[in-house]
């Protein structure tokens, strides 16, 4: 007796957890709803504690090896710039970083390759943060933007840089648009982006939909694009010379979902700082983690690395004006 009703309790927590789960979903709104929801994950400080300065996957090498969560984070930045052939750049460059997070990355570009680096985020609470991070003598500052609408003249920065920042824009279009308009001509573009499959090739099966509809709704993301499809976009824009050169970085970013929850195994003193509120936040996004772990373990999603080279400003509005007769 005693057995079946220790089991009936432990059903009913299942069910008020799974319940839980699914109506503090963090829904796409606006652009409000993603700031928000930045701003509440900067000020209670439990990412940062976990993920450290830098809230993107790490790199793991290709095929990955164990490695210090913390470290592969920091290496993924190494590896992003070398790829982009950006380690070519002289000191000053100047470096938009949209999407900046608490500024880990711009930090890195700042510090090991003397860039000038402006960081942009939608979220207050990530510009405070990141100007308390950073040391005074880095070329580097903060404010916020709105990756859609970026206040920046065209063609202002040599280089434009962003990291998982794409699944919270509502259109992708717009949103390429907006990371090759402020390109200066000769311009380098690098994007490294969670995407989903492209559907159009194969569409979302009957277990896949349940599973994206909580990767978008659990952390403010109306859609995820396809790198196909986003390269597409870039392409459309009318900025690009040549093609868009992309990368499929599944294999080397995979160990970073269960390494995150690892760390809370992994680092007990969470549970002192942070209390008992804090341990149920983290418990509370080890579902979202493990859909995503499964996501990209199944080729449901990809990890996308996009390139692209600005043209000069004739070139692209001519082609923008193929596109547009097109339509």
């Amino acid at each position: 007796m005693s057995l079946f009703f220790a089991l009936g309790i432990l059903f009913i927590l299942l069910i008020a957890a799974i319940t839980l789960y699914l109506f503090t979903a963090r829904r796409y709104q606006s652009s409000d709803s993603v700031a928000n929801s930045y701003d509440q994950w900067t000020e209670d400080g439990i990412l940062e504690f976990y993920w450290g300065e830098h809230i993107h996957l790490g790199h793991y090498g290709s095929p990955p090896r164990r490695k210090d969560f913390l470290t592969a984070k920091s290496d993924f930045v190494h590896e992003m710039v070398r790829w982009g052939e950006l380690d070519k750049f002289p000191p000053g460059t100047t470096v938009l970083d949209v999407g900046c997070g608490i500024g880990g990355s711009s930090r890195i570009l700042a510090q090991d390759y003397r860039f000038a680096v402006t960081g942009i985020t939608i979220s207050p609470q990530q510009v405070l943060r990141a100007q308390q991070l950073t040391p005074k003598e880095l070329n580097v500052r903060f404010q916020v933007d709105d990756a859609m609408a970026m206040s920046f003249p065209d063609a202002s920065f040599d280089v434009v840089w962003s990291i998982e920042a794409g699944p919270h824009m509502p259109d992708k279009a717009i949103f390429a648009k907006e990371l090759m308009r402020v390109l200066k001509p000769g311009g380098v573009l690098v994007v490294a982006d969670w995407n989903q499959r492209d559907a159009r090739q194969k569409p979302l099966n009957f277990w896949e939909k349940p599973v994206m509809r909580q990767l978008l709704d659990q952390w403010s993301h109306p859609e995820f694009s396809s790198i196909e499809g986003f390269a597409e976009l870039l392409a459309e824009t009318g900025f690009v010379e040549g093609e868009v050169i992309t990368a499929d970085w599944t294999e080397p970013t995979l160990p970073s979902w269960i390494d995150s929850i690892w760390q809370g195994v992994a680092r007990p003193e969470g549970l002192v700082r942070f209390g008992l509120p804090g341990l149920l936040k983290s418990l509370r996004e080890v579902p979202t983690l493990l859909l995503m772990r499964l996501a990209f373990g199944t080729g449901l999603c990809r990890f996308g690395m996009f390139r692209a080279i600005r043209n000069n400003q004739e070139t692209a509005n001519e082609l923008q004006a193929v596109h547009a007769k097109a339509k």
